[in-house]
This record gives structure tokens, sequence and C-alpha cells, in this order.
């Protein structure tokens, strides 16, 4: 059962991505969070990483370590860990991305089953949105990304390769991923 801590933790990630919209889609960015809990919770996850989940780009986006702080005082040092496991910088501007990316993927072996949980699904519904994105408008998709098409795919690749080293991980989540990703690589070309 999800308590009230879910419940403020759902109004702490709406105050925080207030006005935050998805990539090049208008979308409001809370949709992302709400999806990455659901998917959370349906790999069984606990409310702890649910409200992580709803709070894990929180840091990385609005806020930086200051945010994190924050976070860890209002939901905890659990919460606290899965949102820094999952944030791949902590200031701005952000270092530059195959910096960002090489880091996070090199961390994710050391990682705590909750901060992979998180991350799967986090990932799992980015590349459900891109899949989908990119049906609807094509190669002009790949503008949104700083790396382009191939480091996006790139990226997600080494991310499944990473998943499936990972001892008892959410290997559900990650062979959904590796459709998904196998599809968009098809459609690709």
């Amino acid at each position: 059962m999800l308590t009230s801590n879910f419940e403020k933790a759902l109004t702490y990630a709406h105050r925080a991505h207030a006005g935050q919209v998805r990539k090049g889609s208008g979308v409001p960015y809370i949709s992302h969070l709400l999806a990455v809990a659901a998917l959370v919770l349906e790999a069984g996850g606990s409310e702890i990483e649910a409200i992580g989940a709803l709070l894990h780009d929180a840091v990385e986006d609005q806020g930086g370590r200051e945010r994190l702080d924050e976070i860890q005082k209002e939901f905890g040092p659990e919460v606290a860990a899965i949102v820094e496991g999952c944030s791949d910088a902590f200031e701005s501007p952000k270092p530059e991305w195959w910096e960002r990316k090489r880091k996070y993927l090199a961390h994710l072996p050391e990682a705590s089953p909750s901060v992979i949980k998180v991350s799967v699904a986090d990932k799992l519904h980015n590349a459900r949105t891109i899949l989908t994105d990119y049906r609807e408008i094509g190669e002009a998709l790949w503008s949104r990304f700083n790396a382009g098409k191939e480091g996006t795919l790139w990226y997600y690749q080494e991310l499944i390769n990473v998943y499936r080293k990972i001892p008892n991980g959410p290997q559900g989540m990650v062979d959904e991923l590796e459709r998904v990703v196998a599809e968009l690589v098809r459609l690709c070309g």
C-alpha cells in the first residue's frame, strides 16, 4: 500500500518540475515521472523506490546538491540515495554529454538494486517515448538529443549491456527495454 508519503512526493515532484515539458513535445514532465513510478510499482517496487522514481530527475534538472539535501530531509536517506544514484550531474551547466553518460554507465554495476530498478524504469519509459516519437516525426527526432541518433542509440545499447550483467536486476523491464531499442534500431536502419 502507498501511504501519504507517496502523495507528498507526488506533490513535491509536481512543484519541482512545474512548467517543465518533455523534450520537443510540450508534454508536461510529470507524465514521465508518473510513468517511471508506475513501472517501478508494477515490477514489485516498494513505496520508497516509487518515491525515488517520482523524484529521480529533481536533482539533475531542478537544483543539484541543494535539492538532494532537501529530498533527504523530506523523504529520508533511502530515497535520497536512489535519486543520487539515478543522477548523472549535480552542477549547472552540466558536464559534456559523453563524459556524463560514460560515468553513469560505469557506476551502475556498483549501484543498489533500488537504483537499478528506478534506472531501468526511467530508461524504458524514455526509450518507449523515443520510439513513439520516431514513428511520428522520423529522423527529425534526433535533433532533440545532444548526441544525435548515433550517440543516443549507442547509450541505450550500452545500458542494456550493463543491466544484463547485474545479478537479480529487473530482467522483465530489461527485456522490454531491449525489445524497444531493437525496434528503434530496426526502424532507423
